[in-house]
């Protein structure tokens, strides 16, 4: 739910209630229901709201709570506030709402920055402390809702995007020469706390921030998923073990005020959550499929499975199918929608698919996460047999774009660096824990990958038109099981093993036993016609050949063979570099 935005200073001046008004207004399209701005002094809060829990003008934000000497604002869902606020209520607090926010603020108070252990859900916010003028921002366990900050000697700026920071001003628009090396090498996954701007940096996700008001400030990182064996079940009662996580999982992102509807693919894992709620006694469940043109010899769409998913559990079902008429408009609107660059042509998909499903629902769940943390994709397999030492290497060898060697070759010297996504992997299978590399690889993908590029995406993609997406797989607890779970278990059947074994006899065996598929989106795999003209504009652009970042003749070798040209895991190279340079000249860069 909703977007957030603020401004703290430290030089003694009150806060730019103007600019704070700007960056709010950015955001209307993550928050349509509703609009608030409050400063006092130093500190300035806007937030734009999407009623999803207590619909009443009680749970408005920015919310000040003048008996406690708090205020908030805040962005997303705590499944489990009910409970929180009985347990509040025994220890003798009073309510004036029913929302989760007021929840957060109360909780806050109670037990510190420690209170977000006890949060189910997904969050960011900020807290400003009246008394002591301490201001803190939070965001939940996976990153799954965003914080993106700047800062300097005078002031710090946070909001839900960053184009909102973009609009409050004074930002340092420079390329980050490390998160450009990250993008081009790294599958376009920019790790936190680096944009692809110098002077925006996003939260970690599992992150609190304390700032003082003298500018000062320290981060506490409260969560992180072992990837060990913490669980010890016998081989045969692990699918038992997923498939009750996953229940409660899904049970728990039910909760709201308004309808919740699922996203349907057609593949396992959103099927498996139709299921499960079907199981749990929900009727007239609204489930939402999509589906392209095909193009260059692939099919665009997986109907044939979401039709009869929905027909075995009796779904509100719709098809949504999107013609070429559609689709290169609304890849404009996908770009504008992306805090940061993200080259998956899944998000043109769940752009579409978002602005479709906003006209029925405000709420749905979806299956995004699952291949991260339960060994779904085709790159883990090859580092079954690697010994823990070279896991790095491997996982390089399988997932990165390109070798750092080729870049000389592709960018300009002035952006030409050191090889910092090798050196960021390296560090990061070196810490401890995750003894097997399969472990490795899936703790790096469930903390760095997935939290920058599928979770980042549908939060985008889906909050450009109001609508929340909630992901039962990336419940804390669902993750921290799939950490424990041997990795053999998840590699078997082709993949995420143990989900399969637990979606028998729940979903209908032929979606179980299927290839794997995706959002496949072809015009954009196989650039031709206006999509490749797109890609050749924004290359050729003036605003491009000012900026200088790809050396010509690669620009050029790639539009003479538009489908030639592919990453190590199959993207098409050409779109990555023109959607980089889409992003950049759509925001003014």
């Amino acid at each position: 739910m909703c977007g957030f935005c603020g401004e703290i200073r430290f030089d003694g001046r009150p806060a730019e209630v103007d600019a704070v008004a700007r960056m709010n207004a950015s955001m209307e399209a993550r928050g349509p229901d509703g609009s608030g701005v409050w400063a006092s002094g130093s500190l300035a809060f806007g937030h734009r709201r999407l009623r999803i829990i207590d619909l009443s003008d009680r749970a408005a934000q920015p919310m000040i709570d003048s008996d406690l000497g708090l205020a908030g604002v805040f962005n997303g869902c705590v499944y489990n506030y009910k409970e929180l606020r009985d347990e509040l209520r025994a220890e003798g607090y009073a309510f004036f709402s029913t929302s989760d926010t007021e929840v957060l603020i109360k909780a806050y108070h109670r037990w510190g920055r420690d209170f977000v252990t006890r949060l189910k859900g997904m969050f960011a916010f900020a807290l400003w402390e009246r008394d002591t003028g301490v201001l803190v921002l939070g965001r939940d366990r996976l990153g799954i809702k965003p914080l993106y900050v700047t800062r300097d000697a005078h002031r710090l700026r946070f909001a839900s995007t960053l184009p909102a920071l973009l609009a409050g001003g004074g930002v340092d628009t420079s390329l980050d020469l490390v998160a450009l090396h990250h993008y081009m090498t790294f599958h376009s996954v920019v790790p936190a706390p680096r944009t692809i701007l110098s002077g925006v940096q996003k939260l970690p996700a599992a992150t609190v921030r304390t700032v003082r008001p003298d500018g000062t400030f320290d981060d506490h990182v409260y969560w992180s998923p072992s990837f060990t064996r913490h669980v010890d079940l016998p081989e045969e009662e692990w699918p038992a073990a997923v498939l009750e996580s996953l229940r409660t999982a899904v049970s728990r992102r039910m909760v709201a005020d308004v309808p919740v509807g699922v996203l349907l693919s057609g593949g396992i894992d959103s099927s498996l959550i139709v299921a499960l709620l079907a199981e749990a006694g929900q009727t007239g469940l609204a489930t939402f499929s999509i589906g392209f043109q095909a193009a260059g010899g692939e099919e665009g769409d997986e109907f044939a499975y979401s039709d009869l998913v929905a027909r075995e559990f009796g779904t509100d079902h719709h098809r949504i199918p999107i013609g070429d008429d559609r689709l290169l408009e609304a890849l404009h609107g996908a770009v504008g929608a992306m805090s940061e660059p993200m080259v998956s042509h899944d998000c043109v998909a769940f752009y579409l698919l978002s602005q479709e499903v906003s006209k029925h629902v405000k709420v749905v769940q979806s299956g995004q996460g699952a291949d991260e943390i339960f060994a779904g994709y085709d790159w883990y397999p090859p580092l079954a047999a690697t010994p823990r030492e070279l896991a790095a290497e491997e996982y390089a060898k399988v997932f990165f774009d390109r070798p750092h060697s080729d870049l000389a070759g592709q960018l300009s010297p002035d952006y030409l660096g050191e090889d910092h996504s090798t050196a960021f992997v390296q560090a990061k299978f070196a810490e401890p824990g995750a003894t097997e590399a399969v472990d490795a690889a899936l703790r790096l993908d469930s903390t760095i990958m997935l939290v920058d590029d599928p979770v980042k995406r549908v939060d985008n993609m889906t909050m450009a038109f109001g609508l929340e997406a909630r992901t039962p797989f990336l419940d804390h607890e669902v993750v921290e099981l799939a950490g424990a779970c041997p990795p053999a278990l998840k590699l078997q059947l082709g993949g995420k093993g143990v989900v399969k074994r637990a979606a028998r006899g729940v979903v209908p065996d032929a979606v179980i036993d299927r290839t794997k598929g995706s959002f496949p989106v072809p015009a954009i795999r196989h650039l031709s016609g206006p999509y490749l003209d797109l890609a050749r504009e924004a290359l050729t652009d003036p605003a491009a050949k000012a900026r200088g970042l790809f050396r010509d003749e690669y620009v050029t070798r790639l539009l003479a063979a538009p489908t030639a040209h592919r990453t190590t895991l199959g993207a098409n190279a050409l779109w990555q570099l023109s959607l980089l340079e889409l992003w950049l000249q759509n925001h003014g860069i």
